[in-house]
């Protein structure tokens, strides 16, 4: 009896098949708001490498994936259509083509999505703020790749287009796709998610494989790059050709199957869509790769071509993870009930009319095939299909343009929105669908979590069996999953020794496998066991080689029970001795003609200058601050420079006689006795005025190097305003420029004591001292920088004491016969040579 029945039913089941209908008719209905729909109902262009005029392009074998994917979003439509809370009153129409899983097939259809509503043409304006096109929003497309063509399309128009598949992380990019969503989780997390169950089975040699398109290349780039920082080994990556029609593309798949086989790895994670990796997979069968264990994602995980590919079995172990989705209720009734009335003529003769009033003679469908297939050919695909992201996408746009109308729970107004006018609320509101609730994130995008699924096959039949979950943490269920290995028990795969505490894996060529136990450099250290890298230090600590730890640094300035220190201080107290004699001398020697010739009392006033300058050693001594930091340049300046103004006005009383002998008379007043005094006081009033613009403008300040001594940090002043160091340092060279210029041309005859001499040496010793100073000092990175800076100071006084002073010293205790008023009035004033004949 069972017999007859099952030959009736199959005889019912042909002749519905050999009888068209009209499911190609479904995908286009008018409304008040039209969402356009990209989905690949087909696989296999025909005249895509042939072409050589820019006609139409089309595709030949149904992709029932895709099909599943267009009744999900009219199942959908459909749905709010007939609600009365969301959009009450508004119809939503809908506009589905063809993509052929091709670029240039989508772009045909975007590029009618963007025509003017009511028009064939796309106008070409400055603003498009009013702009209305034939769509209110997108749907789809399904791969990555297609989406970086159609969403830079719509980015520019701001059109919302929301994809139900498109998983590569460019695609976070806000700023590159505004208008670009999705209701997919992007490929971080995906590979997060494989990285994480490597290191729970600790399987670290391994070989990754990915489909030579946008989806493979970007999750096998992510993968390797999150890998790496695990301590996974890839033994080998590979491209799969995409182009199967290509003749290169058999060699191609035969070298990746022997490359893979010669790195013996046990554990393959294949990035790929169905049909690269089912070409992949049967390769592996025909040149009997041994069992394995591969890791997949839900680009092919869930292709039933892939599953009843013959031998399948044979390819060893399959995990792979899916995203996390619920069924849809009502779906799969809602497709048997619409496949019963697509053969009915009234319901496609409406079907057509439909069609027509959305201009259907402008692009088709391109879904012929769809008119030739029954309910029973998609049977096992519609159990398994992930239909509720295109579900989720439409009900998205759904619910932003409620909001964007303003709609209550029982009325809409039939307003006129504009597309960009959706992204506010597609950006900043949840919302629900079937009581569970969804929000786009930061980067557009939804992450439900993932499932890890394992093949399992009992009696020839598979089997999908949830074996664990990925959301913040990877749970896996161990008992779920036998392996291929004889005991059932999961397999190894490891390929690397360890390194000693203190060396990091230097890696060579291109296996990362392949490596050196490098000792850790100075002022890094060895955090983590098997790391590929050292970590560096903080700053203020340091490491020796090899060192699996760091240390603080002790601070490194000029300490005063430093033998250096002791010298320098030695030598201080010998200047500052001189200094105190020669003033005592001085003093003594007040009324003398060679004093009162050298400037009397501004000699005193000078010595105690130079005094000061020498006790300004000590602020370059011991632990620095910013206070002292700034206290050395100020003291240094206004000492230095209450020694120069007693040379200037010396100069300037020797330039008067010598150069301007006859208006001497009337300016020596201004330059000698009690006048001298102003213009001392006048120069000292002349550099604090400097001093203040370098305390406003910046003034030196402690600047910790730990760059210069290895262990140690160093405490060093820093210049902080160039301008204000210059202001203030340069007054004093410009007076003493000017000294030098007063008095090295000025000549004297041989019976005559040469005052001016003795300026000139002085301020040529102290450009002399100046200029290694600052070439020393430009060099130098140690503390030493404070030995210089103490040496210039003791050489500037040294020079001036020696030059100036010590020989007027000597006249004074070895040569009193030449003190008289006769060898030193007018000793200034510049006589003609004798005539030597």
């Amino acid at each position: 009896i069972m017999v007859p029945n099952l030959l009736l039913c199959l005889s019912f089941g042909y002749a519905a098949a050999l009888r068209p209908t009209c499911l190609s008719a479904q995908f286009r209905r008018p409304g008040d708001y039209i969402i356009g729909g990209l989905f690949p109902f087909g696989t296999d262009t025909i005249n895509l490498t042939t072409r050589s005029e820019p006609t139409s392009v089309g595709c030949e074998r149904l992709f029932v994936d895709g099909l599943i994917w267009a009744l999900g979003m009219k199942f959908a439509i459909d749905q709010i259509n007939n609600s009365t809370s969301l959009l009450p009153g508004v119809k939503l129409g809908y506009d589905m083509h063809n993509t052929c899983f091709e670029p240039v097939v989508a772009l045909q259809p975007s590029l009618l999505f963007l025509t003017q509503n009511g028009t064939t043409g796309i106008g070409v304006l400055c603003n498009y703020t009013d702009y209305q096109p034939r769509v209110t929003a997108v749907i789809g497309p399904h791969k990555s790749d297609l989406c970086m063509v159609t969403a830079k399309l719509f980015s520019f128009f701001l059109i919302p287009q929301v994809s139900y598949g498109a998983s590569s992380e460019q695609l976070s990019n806000t700023e590159l796709y505004p208008s670009f969503y999705r209701t997919v989780a992007s490929d971080k997390s995906l590979v997060e998610a494989v990285v994480l169950l490597l290191n729970r089975f600790g399987w670290n040699w391994i070989a990754t494989l990915g489909s030579d398109d946008e989806y493979g290349r970007g999750a096998q780039g992510l993968f390797l790059s999150i890998a790496a920082n695990h301590s996974i080994c890839i033994a080998f990556e590979g491209l799969i050709p995409t182009d199967l029609a290509d003749p290169k593309a058999q060699h191609q798949l035969e070298d990746t199957i022997k490359l893979i086989n010669n790195t013996k790895v046990n554990i393959i994670v294949l990035f790929a869509f169905s049909q690269p990796a089912q070409a992949l997979l049967e390769q592996s069968i025909r040149m009997g790769l041994s069992e394995k264990v591969w890791i997949g994602t839900e680009a092919w995980i869930m292709s039933d071509k892939i599953a009843t590919t013959p031998n399948i079995q044979s390819i060893g172990t399959v995990l792979g993870f899916i995203m996390k989705a619920h069924s849809v209720p009502g779906f799969q009734k809602y497709v048997a009930d619409l496949f019963t009335y697509v053969q009915q003529d009234k319901f496609c003769q409406e079907s057509r009319e439909f069609n027509h009033l959305m201009n259907s003679d402008v692009v088709d469908t391109l879904c012929k095939e769809c008119d030739h297939i029954s309910l029973r050919n998609i049977s096992s695909v519609l159990r398994h299909s992930q239909m509720q992201p295109v579900y989720i996408a439409v009900y998205s746009v759904a619910h932003a343009l409620h909001r964007a109308l303003g709609c209550t729970h029982h009325v809409c107004p039939k307003a006129s929105i504009k597309s960009w006018q959706l992204l506010h609320f597609m950006n900043t509101f949840p919302f629900t669908v079937n009581g569970q609730s969804f929000k786009f994130d930061h980067t557009h995008g939804t992450n439900t979590g993932y499932k890890l699924i394992f093949w399992s096959w009992k009696n020839g039949t598979l089997t999908y069996l949830p074996a664990g979950d990925y959301e913040d943490s990877l749970y896996i269920d161990k008992s779920q999953i036998q392996f291929h290995t004889a005991d059932q028990k999961e397999p190894t795969s490891e390929c690397f020794r360890h390194c000693k505490p203190g060396q990091f894996k230097q890696i060579k060529g291109f296996h990362l496998c392949c490596y050196d136990c490098t000792d850790c450099p100075e002022n890094t250290f060895w955090s983590a066991k098997d790391s590929t890298t050292c970590t560096p230090c903080l700053e203020h600590q340091w490491s020796p080689v090899q060192s699996t730890r760091c240390y603080d640094r002790s601070e490194k300035y000029l300490f005063w029970n430093e033998p250096l220190t002791i010298a320098l201080l030695t030598l201080m107290s010998i200047t500052i001795s001189l200094i105190c004699l020669t003033a005592v001398l001085f003093l003594k020697s007040l009324e003398t003609p060679l004093v009162q010739a050298s400037g009397g009392k501004l000699n005193l006033f000078a010595l105690f200058a130079l005094m000061l300058l020498c006790l300004s050693s000590c602020l370059y001594i011991g632990k620095p601050s910013n206070t002292l930091c700034m206290t050395q340049q100020i003291v240094y300046a206004l000492c230095l420079n209450g020694c120069f103004s007693t040379f200037f006005i010396k100069s300037l009383e020797i330039t008067l006689v010598t150069e301007f002998p006859h208006c001497a008379p009337t300016l020596l007043h201004w330059v000698t006795r009690r006048r001298a005094w102003l213009l001392v006081a006048l120069c000292l009033l002349t550099e604090c005025s400097f001093c203040v613009c370098y305390l406003h403008l910046g003034p030196d300040h402690l600047q910790p190097d730990y760059k210069s001594l290895p262990t140690e940090v160093l405490l060093v002043c820093t210049t902080q305003s160039w301008l204000a160091f210059a202001l203030m340092h340069g007054y004093n060279s410009c007076i003493a420029f000017v000294c030098f210029l007063c008095t090295f041309m000025v000549r004297t005859s041989g019976k005559k004591y040469n005052i001016a001499r003795g300026i000139t040496f002085a301020i040529l010793i102290y450009f002399i001292i100046w200029i290694f100073f600052i070439a020393l000092f430009a060099t130098l990175k140690t503390v030493l920088k404070s030995v210089t800076q103490i040496s210039t100071i003791l050489a500037t006084t040294l020079g001036i004491l020696g030059t100036y002073y010590m020989p007027k010293c000597y006249i004074i205790l070895l040569k009193p016969d030449l003190n008289t008023v006769d060898y030193f009035q007018n000793s200034i004033k510049e006589e003609p040579e004798e005539d030597s004949q």
